[in-house]
C-alpha cells in the first residue's frame, strides 16, 4: 500500500484551534469539565489583574493525574469521540483543555499532584511556532513555577490549570494601573461566574457533589425552571427513544412576574432576557450543553407570549454523535427521528405558556377591565380570598332583573357560573398552579351546541340591555370563555 504521511503544521494547528469560537466563560466551563470528571468535590477559578501578567487558573481538589496520564491530557485529540469514558467524564473529543486554553492564553501549564507527587508540562504557542514541533515543556519557566507554588499551598492531590499570556492583554502596551481595561477583565469575570452557575447548576444543586467558587465566592446554581417554585406548572415528561438510549423530555412553564418577587423575576429572566431564555434546555450528564433555544425547528421563533416555555432534554452522553454536540459543547442538532416529538412537545408547551400569561391577564382584567365579561370577580381582602358572582354580567342582570321569569335564562346562567369556577384566579392568589384545571366548555375551539345555547342567551339579553347586535357580538367574542371559542359571535 502505497501513502503519505501528512502531518499538520503546528502553527497551524495551533492557529485552528485558537479559532474556534470559544467565549471566554465557555472556554473555563471546557476546564471545570476535566475537574468535574476528575471527581472533584472544591473548584476555584481565579482571575488575577496584573496588566500584560494577568492570569487566570482553575484549580480543584480532584484525584490529580500520573505523569503519563498528564501528558495524555496534554496531548492535542488523544483521545477520539469513540474512546470509552467514565459515567463522571463530561468530554468527548479529547482537544477540549487545549482548544479552550489555546482560544484565550499563548502560555498554558497544568501542574498535578497524586499522592504528594506533582508534575507539571507547558504549552508555550512561542515555542511551538519557533521550532515547528509540538514541544511540550518540562520546565514552565522560574516566574510561572512560584506562580504554581503560591496557587497550590498544601495541596495533596488536585489539579491547577494556569493560563498566562492572555489574549487580548498580553499582546497589548496596557498597564497594571490601566483602571478601565482592569474593570473589563473583571467583567469577563463576572460573566464567567453567571455561565458556570447556569451549565452546573445541577451540581451546585447538590453541594455534597461539587462546590464551585469564583475569585474567592461561592457559586449559587442559576435554575432557569425554578422547580422549587410552588406556581412553576410541570408538564408530564416523556421518554423518546433513541436507538438503545432514551431522551428525557420535560416541559416546564413558568410562573408569571404577578407570582414572584422582583428579586426571583430578575433572577429567572437569566443572562439573555425573558425572551432570549425561552426554548430547550439540552444536558449531558447533567452538564448544560445549550440554553434557551427551539433547536431551529421550522415555525418556532421567539416570541413574548411564549416567554413562560422552558423544556429540560437530558441526552446520553453515548448520543453525543446523533445530536452533533459540538467541540466547545454549546450547540447541537437534534436527531431527524427526534424532531416531530420534540415539535409536539414545544407547540404544547408554548400553547400552555400563552395561555397561562393569557389568564393572568384575565385576572388583573377582574379588577380594572370592562365588567360585563367575567361571571366571578375574586378578590383578597383582609388576607382572605372572596368570590362574589358579578351583577353586571348581562346574563346575571337579565335573571335578577325578572325579565319574565324565563328559565332558560336561569339555567343558562347557572351553566355558565358552573363552567367558569375562576379556577385560575384562585391558583393565582392561593396554590400552585397544574395543568389538569377544567377548561370551560371544553376548552379551545368550535364552540358544541350548548355553550351556542349559551351564547344566545348572553346575545339577547345584551340586546335586551340596549346593546346594537354589532356590539352584543364584540362582547360575546372577548368575554370568556366565548373568547376562546368558535361561535356566531365571531363567525
Amino acid at each position: 500500500m502505497d501513502f503519505d504521511v501528512a502531518a499538520p503544521d503546528p502553527a497551524g494547528m495551533v492557529a485552528s484551534l485558537s479559532s474556534l469560537g470559544y467565549s471566554l466563560p465557555a472556554a473555563v466551563a471546557d476546564l471545570v469539565d476535566n475537574s468535574v470528571s476528575a471527581e472533584a468535590r472544591n473548584i476555584d477559578v481565579d482571575f488575577t489583574w496584573d496588566g500584560r501578567s494577568s492570569w487566570i487558573a482553575v484549580t480543584d481538589d480532584g484525584r490529580g493525574m500520573t505523569e503519563p496520564e498528564l501528558v495524555t491530557a496534554m496531548t492535542v485529540a488523544a483521545r477520539g469521540p469513540s474512546a470509552e469514558r467514565s459515567a463522571t467524564d463530561l468530554g468527548r473529543f479529547g482537544v477540549g483543555l487545549k482548544s479552550a486554553s489555546f482560544s484565550q492564553c499563548r502560555k498554558l501549564t497544568v501542574a498535578t499532584v497524586r499522592d504528594g507527587v506533582w508534575h507539571v508540562r507547558t504549552w508555550d504557542l512561542g515555542v511551538v511556532e519557533h521550532y515547528k514541533e509540538w514541544r511540550l515543556l518540562h520546565d514552565p519557566g522560574d516566574t510561572t513555577t512560584a506562580l504554581l507554588r503560591r496557587i497550590a499551598g498544601s495541596m495533596q492531590h488536585g489539579t491547577i490549570v494556569l493560563w498566562e499570556q492572555l489574549s487580548g492583554y498580553h499582546n497589548t502596551a496596557v498597564a497594571r494601573d490601566d483602571e478601565k481595561t482592569q474593570a473589563q477583565f473583571y467583567a469577563e469575570a463576572e460573566r464567567t461566574e453567571a455561565h458556570l452557575a447556569m451549565v452546573f447548576a445541577r451540581f451546585l444543586q447538590r453541594p455534597a457533589r461539587c462546590r464551585i467558587r469564583v475569585r474567592g465566592s461561592a457559586l449559587s446554581p442559576w435554575d432557569p425552571f425554578l422547580s422549587k417554585h410552588p406556581s412553576v406548572q410541570r408538564i408530564p415528561w416523556e421518554p423518546l427513544p433513541l436507538g438503545s438510549e432514551s431522551v428525557r423530555v420535560e416541559p416546564f412553564v413558568l410562573p408569571t412576574a404577578q407570582r414572584l418577587s422582583a428579586a426571583e423575576y430578575e433572577s429567572a429572566a437569566g443572562r439573555k432576557g425573558w425572551l432570549g431564555q425561552q426554548g430547550f434546555y439540552v444536558y449531558r450528564r447533567d452538564r448544560l450543553i445549550l440554553a434557551g433555544d427551539w433547536l431551529g425547528i421550522r415555525g418556532l421563533r421567539r416570541e413574548e407570549k411564549y416567554n413562560l416555555a422552558r423544556i429540560a432534554v437530558d441526552i446520553p452522553a453515548e448520543t453525543d454523535a446523533d445530536w452533533g454536540v459540538d467541540v466547545r459543547k454549546a450547540s447541537v442538532v437534534p436527531p431527524v427521528s427526534l424532531r416531530r416529538h420534540l415539535e409536539r412537545i414545544a407547540r404544547h408547551t408554548r400553547e400552555v405558556a400563552s395561555r397561562s400569561a393569557r389568564q393572568r391577564g384575565q385576572v388583573v382584567s377582574r379588577a380594572h377591565g370592562d365588567p360585563l365579561k367575567f361571571a366571578w370577580n375574586v378578590k383578597r381582602l383582609d388576607g382572605r380570598i372572596v368570590l362574589r358572582i358579578n351583577r353586571k354580567h348581562p346574563l346575571v342582570k337579565a335573571a335578577t332583573d325578572d325579565q319574565g321569569g324565563n328559565p332558560d335564562v336561569v339555567r343558562s346562567m347557572i351553566r355558565l357560573l358552573e363552567e367558569t369556577v375562576p379556577i385560575t384566579a384562585l391558583r393565582l392568589l392561593h396554590e400552585t398552579d397544574t395543568v389538569d384545571d377544567p377548561e370551560p366548555f371544553g376548552g379551545p375551539g368550535p364552540a358544541a351546541p350548548e355553550t351556542v345555547d349559551i351564547a344566545r342567551q348572553v346575545y339577547e339579553a345584551l340586546l335586551g340591555q340596549g346593546r346594537s347586535p354589532e356590539d352584543a357580538r364584540g362582547v360575546l367574542s372577548s368575554m370568556p370563555p366565548f373568547d376562546e371559542q368558535q361561535g356566531f359571535w365571531n363567525s
